[in-house]
């Protein structure tokens, strides 16, 4: 895991590659868990019979779910030791190029992006492209937004 402890270091790694996440399995349990917290029941994600007979072959996860598990994700390649609190600010761009098959794996590769000077501390930009393991494109592409509020 990689360590940024200065906004210096952070400015440093502008561009890099910063790590690649560990394999984590999508299961059904984890997709209707999500479904029942979200309200989102649509037959693709927890219909098992009617997803078989779908041009997927089975259940899907949930785009938003995939999305959700960034922080997580993220978590196993990079840590901000930054003197204050770090903000989840929002997401700049997320695209969803490939279902995630349930029971499929994936992981994230993160690269660091620009950080800016605000008012309250620094903008930091990261670029996550979650794998499917055997895939030939990610499930999900996004580019977040974390506020590093000064110590």
């Amino acid at each position: 895991m990689r360590v940024f402890g200065s906004f210096e270091e952070i400015e440093a790694a502008a561009g890099e590659e910063i790590g690649v996440g560990e394999w984590v399995t999508i299961d059904q349990d984890r997709v209707d868990a999500f479904a029942d917290v979200t309200g989102d029941h649509q037959w693709i994600h927890v219909d098992r019979e009617r997803a078989a007979q779908s041009p997927f072959g089975g259940t899907i996860a949930h785009g938003y779910l995939t999305l959700s598990l960034l922080p997580w994700l993220g978590s196993q390649v990079f840590s901000l030791e930054t003197p204050g609190a770090k903000l989840n600010y929002g997401v700049n761009k997320v695209r969803f190029p490939a279902p995630v098959p349930v029971g499929s794996r994936i992981r994230t590769r993160v690269t660091m992006g620009d950080s800016v000077t605000v008012a309250a501390g620094r903008q930091l930009t990261l670029q996550h492209v979650i794998e499917i393991e055997g895939g030939d494109k990610p499930a999900c592409v996004a580019e977040t937004v974390v506020l590093l509020l000064e110590g």
